[in-house]
């Protein structure tokens, strides 16, 4: 079981905040850190200081740490064009050595869309563009060197690009698509990712996600195709403490209203972490992304590092 660590800096943390907090997770032998893609704090409170943009703040780290996987959960499609968005991410991929993924996402909170002067089209739209953009993108990355890439679609169209920069991984960075979506969703991760995702609920609802998403491997194409399956990897929030009591105030923010979906957390002790993860296992996961909340906390990194890690083989 591969073990990484997501968190989300729109709830309050700056640069300096996350670059302590990776350099953390690297020094603990954590699979990656892995950030979200939003521009605005999802509560009443304001997250100061302010957002910070994800590719940025990544090209960053980039050149701060040395071993982590690096990358995003998720970058909205609606932020970023994505012939840019492909030059982007290649040179972060440069800069890092090899080590990026691209999370990439339809894009859901429309709050941080209106504030911004983001436009936010129906659903139906967003994952057209959604999928255009992968197609893009990978498309981009995949074209040798000397010759162009050229699309043509309901969305974008590219006329002849170089499609440089290239990324250290070939044919590309890994590309992870997630969700709860019962149809799209798998779709478009059994065409082009090489990771889906659920993210943040019940052992038994992921299954039930990781179901579909092989039926569409299956409707696909995908399965028998020569590549590479999709790595099944769960998103789980945690708050963990020596003691209830700590791991209760670990937990408080997640009472806090918040326009995120129902999730299902672990919080308790060390042996109810690992409890867990042998159940994702169990049931084909083999990475997580550990949602932890507080970027100040690094206890409580230390402690997952400490007493988790320890008992996951693979892990280091």
């Amino acid at each position: 079981m591969r073990v990484a660590v997501f968190t989300e800096p729109h709830r309050g943390a700056d640069y300096d905040d996350q670059l302590r907090f990776a350099r953390l997770v690297e020094a603990g032998g954590f699979d990656g850190f892995f950030r979200a893609d939003h521009y605005q704090a999802m509560g009443d409170e304001p997250g100061l200081p302010g957002p910070t943009d994800a590719w940025l703040t990544l090209a960053a780290l980039a050149r701060e740490t040395s071993r982590i996987r690096l990358g995003t959960l998720v970058t909205s499609a609606t932020f970023r064009l994505p012939g840019p968005l492909a030059v982007m991410v290649a040179q972060v991929d440069r800069m890092s050595g090899g080590r990026v993924e691209l999370g990439i996402g339809a894009g859901w909170y429309e709050r941080e869309h209106t504030s911004y002067g983001i436009p936010f089209p129906a659903v139906g739209e967003r994952f057209d563009r959604l999928a255009e953009q992968l197609e893009i993108v990978t498309g981009l990355w995949r074209t040798p060197v000397g010759e162009t890439y050229s699309f043509t679609g309901d969305h974008y169209r590219l006329a002849d690009a170089p499609a440089l920069p290239k990324p250290v991984q070939r044919p590309g960075p890994p590309v992870i698509v997630g969700g709860r979506g019962p149809k799209r969703t798998p779709e478009l991760a059994a065409r082009y990712a090489d990771e889906f995702n659920m993210p943040f609920t019940s052992v038994a609802e992921t299954a039930t996600a990781y179901e579909r998403v092989r039926e569409a491997c299956e409707l696909t194409g995908r399965t028998g195709s020569g590549r590479p399956p999709l790595v099944l990897s769960a998103g789980v929030v945690v708050a963990i403490g020596r003691t209830d009591a700590e791991a209760r105030r670990r937990a408080a923010p997640l009472h806090v209203k918040s326009a995120l979906p129902p999730e299902d957390p672990v919080v308790g002790s060390p042996a109810q972490l690992v409890d867990r993860l042998g159940e994702f296992a169990a049931i084909g996961a083999t990475r997580v992304h550990l949602r932890l909340i507080d970027l100040d906390d690094l206890d409580h990194l230390e402690l997952i590092a400490a007493e988790v890690l320890p008992q996951l083989d693979g892990t280091r």
